[in-house]
């Protein structure tokens, strides 16, 4: 039996299941996994989280350089979000120059975290016009169970939070020594939402991921406020279901993840 094949008929049983109003894992439709945030994993960052979203497993590392600002934005720092997806997480992901999926991935995360201006780059500026901090979020795909999208969001906002600026003296970045936890506007999240037939569910598996006809990931803040979205997937949305998911659904199901962002310690 081919692959096709296989998630064909599972795609039956989630269709059948969701009719009745059930997921394959007794989750309701905007229900997440069960999740957990890690800080401090990695010592030889300036910040970094250990995330897992049911079993999807998630690594997020900040590392802090100073850089030349760009000419548009001389007193503004930068942030650069970067995401790998290795073999060791899926068989289905190669080896070699990052894929479609790893580039979309790093820049729908970097497209919530820039456009909700989590990241105080005002106060990222050393010297206007020359130097100023940028910010690297690297982002690795440890264990791949679904939804990459919520989870490396929710990673890299963590490692931000427990990001520290290091000691700058001279044109030479001390090791080890810091000058203070980065400067931050809050927090958000995103939730993805994905459609399997005619049903909509938030946070989806492996298994919802590979037979979902389409995606929407939506990025709020702890404010209530819409700050991004991304489509993904062949199929389409109507109005009335991204009306409802904007409107009625993401900010609900969002409540959990914001709820342990806004608990954690900032160092």
């Amino acid at each position: 039996m081919t692959e096709e094949a296989i998630w064909n008929l599972k795609k039956d049983n989630i269709e059948s299941l969701l009719s009745k109003g059930e997921r394959a894992d007794g989750r309701k439709p905007d229900e997440y996994r069960e999740f957990k945030i890690e800080l401090g994993k990695y010592h030889h960052a300036e910040g970094s989280a250990f995330v897992t979203l049911g079993k999807t497993k998630i690594a997020a590392g900040v590392k802090m350089s100073v850089e030349k600002p760009y000419p548009d934005s001389p007193d503004n720092g930068n942030i650069s979000v970067n995401a790998e997806m290795s073999p060791i997480a899926s068989p289905s992901f190669e080896s070699g120059p990052p894929r479609e999926e790893a580039v979309e991935l790093a820049r729908v995360v970097d497209r919530g975290i820039r456009e909700a201006k989590i990241v105080d780059v005002d106060k990222l500026c050393i010297t206007p016009g020359e130097e100023v901090w940028t910010v690297f979020v690297d982002l690795r795909v440890l264990d791949y169970d679904g939804n990459l999208f919520d989870a490396c969001t929710l990673a890299a906002i963590a490692a931000l939070v427990n990001t520290k600026i290091p000691k700058y003296e001279d044109g030479k970045i001390i090791d080890g020594e810091y000058t203070g936890s980065l400067p931050l506007n809050g927090f958000s999240t995103m939730s993805t939402f994905v459609k399997i037939g005619n049903h909509i569910v938030v946070d989806p598996s492996l298994d919802e991921d590979k037979v979902m006809s389409a995606r929407i990931s939506v990025s709020v803040n702890e404010k209530g406020q819409l700050c991004a979205m991304q489509k993904g997937g062949i199929g389409t949305f109507t109005a009335e279901e991204i009306d409802s998911i904007i409107t009625d659904r993401v900010f609900k199901a969002a409540k959990p993840l914001q709820k342990v962002i806004k608990d954690l310690p900032s160092k």
